[in-house]
């Protein structure tokens, strides 16, 4: 098989295996606080604490994937112009 046809065997496999995780499990934990829902702070003596509510993911831990929120505008678009 030549490399070019390869390449997009690929990147085609790759595109739809996080199609198929967008729709299985459209949420993922947040890269700001790693899925905690608040950031770990250190007090004097260099213990972990509870820090503050992640303002990113409004102190749920969860985001919406990127694809997931691309099919959700698709989605809307499409909902809008049919009707």
């Amino acid at each position: 098989m030549p490399p070019v046809l390869l390449a997009i065997a690929l990147i085609l496999c790759v595109t739809l295996c996080y199609a198929a995780v967008c729709a299985v499990s459209p949420f993922g934990n947040c890269r700001k606080c790693s899925g905690w829902g608040f950031a770990m702070k250190t007090d004097r003596k260099g213990r972990l604490k509870r820090g503050k509510d992640c303002r990113r993911c409004q102190a749920t831990g969860k985001r919406i994937r990127v694809g997931r929120w691309l099919y959700n505008r698709w989605a809307r678009i499409y909902r809008a112009g049919a009707s």
